[in-house]
């Protein structure tokens, strides 16, 4: 009987079809049989698949070509001059342009429009599990850098490459660890919004010398020269999102507070981010070549590879090994103990926007084509990824953490320093601490690592061996860097779903962003209230959310 259902006779087919193109009864009176006319053939399957999967293919044919066409231009005689370098990876370096300029409008935007359209409860809720979530998985990279460290061993050989140009980085001035918490705090209050999309703060030293003239009793005259080390604040420059983060959370929640006064600006910035995500759309379509050329620009850079993996490879080996580990082990095996699905799947989805981290090289610039990829790929409702996606791109720095642990077992090998189990501690304690809000930027943990070098006694000098090859080790943690934040989205995606039904007062509350039909015209209604006070609207809603943001 299953196979009759599967197989019709297409008996009178010619009275319906022979106008467009069907089996006439000519054909059907010698018994023959055909598939449903409903079904897809074979190859309309493949067609369908390569075009729904079409950005992600030429993502991965950008990066093999970028590989191609970097190692094709070493081959040049006499190479390319640094001006000639800068002409090559103008394309790359325009789509980092790109992405850096929808940052601000898409943080500011996602984080007021979702934090003043869910109900206080279910952001606290939802809030309390990212931030539980991306804690203990930076704990967990920490843990995995820190042995891979002591196993492989990566200081004990190494030596300092003879580079021209991988290693010109300045080394970061080292800082007290109280001063870098204390930095931390005052970024999130910032006191100016304005400058705080450009600049942030942080502590300098200056030396001041003190010079007291002293007589004693006997008329001996005495010079006491006293040297303090005086901390001093300044701007820098790179825009402070964690400031940003915190005000459009708060800024959120206050405009839901308001009431009806504040539902005109709510709208605002819902469109707003709507709007923005639309540029993220146009802007994926030349991601592909973009990276190619990143990639390619960073291959012609380099001075002499060989030469750089004979002195410090296996401290590249240990690192990246260990972002494979987290990233395409531990991730997918807490992902899946958590939804039953397949979490290679869900990494498929979000293929795009790991090859944009590796080429740029920033989980800040990632952040708006990951944003697109977790809603139209893997089902991942708005109102959850433009919530906790910004809030990972600050807080959650797995790859940042797990370099940073090796780094600083590595420093300590290759000065043959043993580190005892309370130095230990403090380097899993202090990476996973410093690890949020550190700089979703290129080289950002590089920054971090002075303070955890500074907590242990361990010499800052040595961070210029890390920078010759941060501009390696730097993608791998990208990668796994906003890889930790899909994962989170996804794992509160789900937990939304199963527990949408227990109370309503855990519900989400979603924003009326479709204009009423005119069967729905009360004059009450007209002003179209942003959010509905007659009751909750459950989670079960918010299908239609995500049917809208499916290609």
């Amino acid at each position: 009987m299953a196979a009759c259902r599967d197989r019709v006779p297409l008996r009178g087919a010619g009275e319906k079809g022979a106008s467009n193109g069907e089996i006439g009864p000519q054909d059907a009176g010698n018994g023959a049989v055909f598939p449903p006319p409903g079904s897809p053939s074979k190859a309309a399957r493949v067609r369908g698949c390569l075009r729904a999967n079409l950005l992600v293919l030429l993502t991965v044919a950008g990066v093999l070509a970028g590989v191609a066409v970097g190692l094709g231009v070493r081959q040049v005689p006499g190479g390319l001059s640094r001006a000639g370098v800068l002409a090559f990876s103008f394309p790359g370096e325009l789509l980092l342009r790109l992405l850096k300029m929808i940052i601000l409008p898409l943080v500011v935007c996602s984080l007021v429009s979702g934090a003043a359209s869910l109900d206080p409860a279910a952001l606290g809720r939802l809030g309390g599990w990212a931030m539980l979530f991306f804690l203990l998985t930076t704990l967990l990279a920490s843990a995995i850098g820190v042995s891979l460290a002591f196993i492989i061993r990566p200081g004990e050989g190494a030596a300092a490459p003879s580079l021209g140009g991988e290693g010109d980085g300045a080394v970061p001035e080292a800082k007290e660890v109280a001063d870098s918490f204390l930095d931390l705090i005052r970024n999130i209050f910032p006191s100016n919004l304005v400058s705080a999309t450009f600049r942030s703060y942080a502590t300098h030293y200056e030396l001041v010398v003190t010079r007291k003239n002293i007589t004693d009793e006997l008329g001996v005259f005495n010079e006491t020269v006293t040297k303090e080390k005086v901390p001093l604040g300044q701007e820098v420059e790179g825009m402070n999102i964690l400031g940003l983060v915190v005000f459009a959370i708060v800024f959120g929640i206050a405009l839901r507070k308001l009431g009806p006064e504040g539902e005109n600006l709510i709208k605002f910035f819902n469109s707003f981010n709507e709007a923005t995500m639309v540029l993220v759309a146009w802007i994926m379509w030349y991601a592909p070549l973009g990276i190619m050329f990143l990639v390619a620009g960073k291959i012609v850079e380099m001075e002499d590879v060989v030469v750089l993996f004979t002195s410090l490879g296996k401290y590249i080996f240990c690192c990246i090994l260990g972002h494979f580990i987290h990233g395409f082990i531990l991730l997918p095996v807490i992902y899946f103990i958590f939804t039953r699905k397949n979490p290679y799947r869900f990494l498929w989805g979000i293929f795009t926007a790991l090859a944009t981290a590796f080429g740029t090289s920033s989980s800040s610039a990632t952040l708006p084509l990951m944003m697109k990829c977790v809603e139209e790929n893997n089902g991942v409702s708005k109102h959850i990824s433009r919530f906790i996606l910004p809030i990972g791109a600050t807080v959650n720095m797995d790859g940042a953490a797990l370099f940073q642990c090796v780094a600083a077992v590595f420093i300590a090998q290759l000065n043959n320093i043993p580190l005892n189990f309370i130095q230990v501690i403090t380097i899993l304690v202090t990476a996973t601490a410093s690890s949020v809000g550190a700089a979703g930027i290129p080289a950002g943990g590089v920054l971090t690592l002075a303070i955890i070098l500074e907590a242990i006694g361990l010499p800052t000098n040595d961070i210029s061996l890390i920078l010759a090859v941060d501009w390696l080790v730097d993608r791998t943690c990208t990668v796994l860097n906003v890889e930790g934040d899909a994962f989170g989205a996804g794992l509160l995606q789900v937990y939304t779903e199963r527990t949408m039904g227990k109370a309503e007062a855990e519900e989400l509350v979603e924003i009326k962003t479709e204009s009423l039909g005119p069967s729905k015209v009360p004059a009450e209604e007209e002003g179209s209230p942003l959010i509905k006070r007659d009751g909750p609207i459950l989670l079960a809603a918010v299908g239609s959310c995500e049917k809208e943001s499916v290609m």
